[in-house]
C-alpha cells in the first residue's frame, strides 16, 4: 500500500515555504533599498575641514570645503583631502546598507533551501 503525503507536508510543503520567505525577503530588500535613499550620512576628512553628506545608496548630495582649505598654492592637499573624503562617504555608504541588508536577510535559514534543492 502506497504512503500518500498530507497537503502541504513533506519536503513540499517545505519549498512553500521557503519560497514565502524568499519571497517576503525580496519584497523587504526592495523596501529597505527605496529607504537606502531616503537615509544620509554625514562624513569628514582634514579633521573636519572637507566634509560630505551621502545617501545610503552611494550618491553625494553635498560637500563643503572650509575656506582655509583653499590655497591656491597647494591645491595638491585639497585634492587629497577631497579623495579622501569621498572614499569615506562610499565606506559609510556601503556600512549603511550592509546594515539595512542585513536586517532583511536575517533569521532566513539560505541553508536549509539547499537541503531541499539538492
Amino acid at each position: 500500500m502506497a504512503k500518500q503525503k498530507a497537503p502541504g507536508g513533506g519536503q513540499s510543503g517545505q519549498l512553500n515555504q521557503m519560497l514565502a520567505q524568499v519571497q517576503k525577503m525580496q519584497a523587504d530588500m526592495a523596501a529597505a533599498q527605496s529607504a537606502l535613499a531616503d537615509e544620509t550620512v554625514e562624513v569628514s576628512a582634514g579633521g573636519g575641514m572637507v566634509k560630505a553628506v551621502v545617501t545610503g545608496t552611494g550618491e553625494i548630495q553635498s560637500i563643503t570645503i572650509a575656506p582655509s582649505v583653499v590655497d591656491p598654492d597647494d591645491v595638491e592637499m585639497l585634492e587629497d583631502l577631497v579623495l579622501a573624503l569621498v572614499t569615506e562617504a562610499q565606506r559609510a555608504a556601503q556600512g549603511l546598507a550592509s546594515q539595512r541588508m542585513g536586517s532583511v536577510t536575517e533569521g532566513i535559514d539560505m541553508g536549509a533551501l539547499d537541503g531541499l534543492l539538492g
